[in-house]
């Protein structure tokens, strides 16, 4: 029992990490693709003394083979920063955490093809009350006609982006410990970023002070304590668990907006946090899966 809830306890406190990313992008003026960059190369300087220490303590051997679990899923996300930073520079804050957090509503679809995985129908009930909610908000604060709706695509090719990469660490996490997992799929991510990056802008140039330290949060928060809890969610949760806790996102984004911006959420806000808490909690309860 207390094994459980400390893994509750860990997914919650990654999905928090995790809806800080908004608020940190929006704030910043630089690139996308160096933002993508930096934060997950600055993110494999700081948790490779712990990849390090794992890799003299692995007994069994760790080469090319290990390394190649972390590719695919690497290059992925480093499509989802991209395509996310994208998206959030052209997209209200709200309809940007909306639309990416989507993921449930596909994550059945890729944990079928990388794992086949089925949703049983605790999970089918509470993904229905949670997208329930997102259809409320978005009813709300989706214009589909707005100006701005390339952004709205690029957050929904971001968020495609983002289930396949988190349903691949349902798959491969599990065969490897933790950040020997981890450090090669951020080193993959942020060099891919960076690659791209050269081919619009360069990146050798003197940076304000407000983007190194949004670079630095970015690393710390939302990639080093959100996405990499996350991944150990996926090792602890069935897929389908991860992909709607995470809708949590919209929540506590929407609260940092508030006490950052000052910005009141609309009234269908509240309403869409019942029914998203409570799809989330019944999941939780029911969806636990002991390894």
């Amino acid at each position: 029992m207390h094994r459980r809830w400390v893994q509750i306890g860990l997914l919650f406190v990654a999905v928090l990490c995790s809806s800080t990313a908004v608020i940190m992008i929006k704030g910043s003026d630089e690139n996308p693709f160096l933002i993508a960059a930096y934060r997950l190369l600055i993110a494999c300087v700081i948790i490779y003394p712990l990849f390090s220490r794992e890799k003299r303590n692995y007994s069994q051997p760790y080469g090319i083979k290990q390394i190649k679990l972390s590719l695919l899923p690497g290059l992925l996300l480093g499509l989802h920063f991209i395509t996310w930073n994208m998206g959030v520079a052209l997209t209200p804050v709200a309809n940007a955490s909306l639309i990416v957090n989507t993921t449930p509503a596909v994550m059945p679809f890729f944990l079928w093809i990388f794992f086949r995985e089925r949703v049983n129908r605790i999970e089918v009930f509470g993904t229905f009350l949670a997208l329930t909610g997102l259809m409320i908000l978005g009813l709300g604060r989706v214009d589909l006609n707005s100006p701005d709706m390339r952004g709205h695509l690029l957050c929904f090719i971001s968020m495609l982006f983002l289930a396949a990469y988190l349903a691949l660490g349902r798959k491969n996490s599990g065969r490897l410990p933790l950040w020997l997992y981890m450090w090669p799929l951020y080193l993959t991510a942020g060099l891919f970023s960076l690659i791209c990056a050269l081919f619009f802008v360069n990146p050798i140039k003197t940076y304000s002070l407000t983007n190194i330290l949004l670079f630095l949060g970015l690393a710390i928060i939302p990639t080093f304590g959100g996405h990499t809890l996350l991944n150990y969610s996926m090792k602890n949760f069935r897929g389908q668990v991860v992909s709607v806790a995470n809708l949590g996102q919209i929540i506590f984004s929407a609260l940092l907006g508030y006490l950052i911006f000052a910005e009141i959420p609309s009234p269908q806000f509240y309403l869409t946090a019942v029914f998203i808490l409570s799809g989330v909690i019944i999941i939780l309860i029911h969806g636990y899966r002991q390894k």
